[in-house]
């Protein structure tokens, strides 16, 4: 998920990069094809903390059991076929044909009255918004990241990122709900073309991840959500389909502070018997 972007975009878990298809809103609607999809086994195991996969999200996604999921964070293509002044791009960023099946598998693994909250471009929101719903998604709120420069001049200066905080089922208000005007700190994207700041992500993940909770971002980019998921003292589950970035993820993670990572595992159960118990616990709930 990461990005400075202005028409704005990020590194996905999509597919190979395409022209752009307008998609009929019948197809839209019509979910039927979901049913077919293969009810894989368990593959990922959630307890284990700081996982990054390689691979397509709308394939890798389906290896996760529905409801095992506590937050989600991501940062998916914008769908306007973003290029940074050094020529970089995202892949799929010209095609819509993964929005509804990845937020369809998003929303299956997703906790009942749990968040997700995702970027989006602004000159696609009503593309984004209607498969969001169609999905079963219920936009609660929306947040807005002010910057202190413009990272595009047209017909305005844009300084400005936004998120919409998605809602599954019914989920209850944080203690300390974020503001949802935010700052903005500038990554420089040296590590993607489009990488979000971790501090922008932290009040997000503070408030809506319980404490140890898995965070999963579908579409890493740089790995920002990952590396604000360990800050906060949350599990995280990156999957990134860009050989490079993923390497990226991986390297940053290994040059995290080592406190960062081994707290962690010394809060979550050692004990095999007490893991299996543990992880059921976490796919139940």
């Amino acid at each position: 998920m990461n990005t400075d972007k202005n028409s704005h975009s990020v590194t996905p878990s999509g597919t190979t990069a395409q022209p752009e298809q307008t998609v009929p809103d019948n197809h839209i609607r019509d979910r039927s094809f979901l049913g077919t999809i293969p009810q894989i086994e368990c593959v990922y195991d959630l307890v284990q903390p700081n996982r990054v996969i390689l691979g397509d999200c709308t394939q890798e996604l389906r290896k996760f059991r529905s409801e095992s999921v506590d937050f989600v964070l991501t940062d998916p293509p914008y769908l306007v076929s973003y290029k940074d002044r050094d020529g970089r791009s995202v892949q799929n960023d010209d095609n819509s044909r993964w929005l509804f099946p990845a937020f369809a598998e998003l929303y299956r693994v997703l906790k009942p009255n749990s968040y997700c909250v995702s970027f989006y471009g602004w000159s696609k929101a009503e593309r984004f918004l209607t498969a969001w719903k169609e999905c079963g998604f219920q936009p609660v709120g929306h947040f807005v990241w002010v910057k202190q420069y413009a990272s595009l001049v047209r017909h305005n200066q844009m300084r400005h990122e936004q998120a919409y905080l998605l809602a599954k089922g019914n989920p209850r208000p944080p203690k300390n709900p974020p503001a949802d005007v935010l700052p903005w700190k500038y990554t420089g994207n040296k590590l993607h073309p489009t990488q979000k700041p971790v501090s922008a992500l932290t009040p997000l993940i503070e408030a809506y991840a319980p404490r140890l909770g898995v965070v999963l971002d579908p579409f890493a980019g740089s790995g920002s959500t990952g590396v604000a998921a360990l800050q906060c003292r949350r599990r995280c589950i990156l999957i990134e389909k860009d050989d490079a970035h993923n390497e990226t993820i991986r390297e940053r993670f290994k040059n995290l502070p080592h406190h960062l990572t081994t707290a962690l595992r010394r809060t979550l159960p050692s004990n095999r018997k007490t893991l299996l118990s543990h992880m059921a616990t976490l796919i139940r709930n």
